[in-house]
């Protein structure tokens, strides 16, 4: 039987610490045939973004419809859609697959160093028109407060946050990443039933964490195409990332890529 198919529709990073290249290596990890739809070019290291140039939305549109008449996603991970133009083409071509199969936005608006990679009307139609036709979102905290324009500094404000979001999206699983309790890294699940559920973590002495939001929405895709329930893939999405933190190569003189072939490379870990 040929391995099920996952899209990744997102931005390049030469670096291949983010981006369509750490989601392919992501779905790879997990047994899956990686496809992709490139958003954006970008010039960047570990040492941060210099340069963004998004592609011709025709284009991209022309790759997603070519793409799916040969080779149907079983799930579509979304990352970095630079401009509004990219989000409508990305949310109207979801249209066809909403409710169909699993749909992770991970909605990149900053770069970890501060670089804007979404425009101001990209956010308000991501808002106003991609989120009723994603089923998750994995927002880190910071992400979590620009689509609820609220503080998210501690626990109790990312589950307030989790609840106005859920409350505007109620078919939407939410999961709010990266986030501090006390001396431990958590992440907060929220359901469509207005339940949250944690998942605290380890804190791991590294400074290779490039990319782990894109790894965690591309592992959390993967593990709801293998079936796994909401619960049991945020679990394992969690697990594959520190995983991919122990295993890191350190290479780079900044924020270093992740190890994301570590099950492949190391199947006994």
């Amino acid at each position: 039987m040929p391995p099920p198919i996952a899209l990744t529709i997102a931005g390049f990073d030469p670096s291949s610490g983010a981006g369509i290249t750490a989601d392919l290596q992501t779905f790879a990890a997990h047994g899956l045939f990686g496809i992709s739809a490139i958003t954006a070019l970008t010039v960047q290291s570990t040492l941060g973004v210099a340069s963004v140039e998004a592609v011709s939305p025709v284009l991209l549109r022309q790759t997603l419809d070519h793409l799916n008449a040969d080779l149907p996603p079983a799930g579509i991970k979304i990352g970095m859609l630079a401009t509004h133009d990219i989000v409508s083409k990305t949310t109207t071509f979801t249209d066809a697959h909403k409710l169909l199969i699993p749909i992770v936005l991970d909605p990149i608006i900053l770069s970890s160093s501060g670089a804007p990679l979404l425009d101001q009307e990209g956010l308000r139609v991501l808002q106003e028109e991609l989120l009723n036709r994603v089923s998750w979102i994995t927002p880190n905290w910071a992400e979590l407060a620009a689509l609820t324009s609220r503080k998210v500094q501690f626990a109790p404000d990312a589950e307030t946050a989790l609840h106005v979001l859920g409350l505007r999206y109620p078919h939407l699983h939410i999961v709010a990443t990266g986030g501090d309790h006390g001396d431990k890294p958590i992440d907060l699940l929220r359901t469509p039933t207005g339940e949250i559920h944690s998942f605290p973590g380890k804190r791991i002495d590294t400074t290779s964490t490039h990319g782990t939001g894109c790894a965690f929405s591309s592992a959390l895709l993967s593990r709801l195409i293998l079936g796994d329930t909401p619960l049991s893939a945020v679990a394992g999405a969690k697990a594959f990332v520190e995983g991919a933190l122990n295993h890191a190569p350190g290479v780079g003189h900044g924020r270093g890529p992740m190890d994301l072939l570590w099950p492949l490379r190391h199947p006994s870990a």
